[in-house]
């Protein structure tokens, strides 16, 4: 299914010249996991997908496709085992915070470790991590490193 949104993207930018917004790949993956198994014989795909991006006008979007080809926006979302847990601590958590515009990437980063460790109830090390963010200066997605990771950590620790 990655492959398949690569393809589209790129069949996008070939075809008309610029970058595919995220929200226009998220419905074209929908679609096609709506439609995929409609045909005889062909099995649905079965599987969850997030598509993170970055637009000048909209700012940060989150959208996560289930396989049924339904696709919703999402301020933080989380997918496969104890979502449902994921979900609502998050959705508390915005409530409490009241989390605006002005949430910052490092805040953020925090919120997410800090979620998995409380749905899970594990205490994570910098290797059991791994985060990948898209930054607003440059609308690309990277990985952070395990010192990055570890810094992170070290912030939470010291803020309990």
């Amino acid at each position: 299914l990655a492959q398949r949104a690569r393809m589209e993207a790129a069949e996008f930018r070939y075809k008309f010249g610029y970058e595919i917004t995220a929200d226009m790949l998220a419905k074209r993956i929908a679609n096609l996991n709506q439609v995929y198994p409609q045909n005889a014989g062909i099995r649905p795909l079965g599987v969850a997908m997030s598509i993170i991006g970055f637009d000048d006008e909209k700012g940060p979007l989150l959208f996560k496709i289930d396989p049924s080809g339904h696709y919703a926006a999402f301020k933080a979302t989380s997918s496969g085992q104890k979502h449902q847990e994921a979900l609502n601590y998050l959705e508390k958590k915005f409530k409490k915070e009241k989390i605006d515009e002005k949430f910052k990437l490092i805040d953020a980063i925090e919120m997410a470790i800090n979620t998995l460790s409380n749905v899970l109830s594990v205490d994570f090390k910098p290797s059991e991590l791994e985060i990948g963010v898209v930054e607003a200066s440059t609308g690309f997605f990277r990985t952070l490193s395990e010192q990055e990771i570890d810094e992170h950590l070290i912030r939470i620790t010291e803020k309990d």
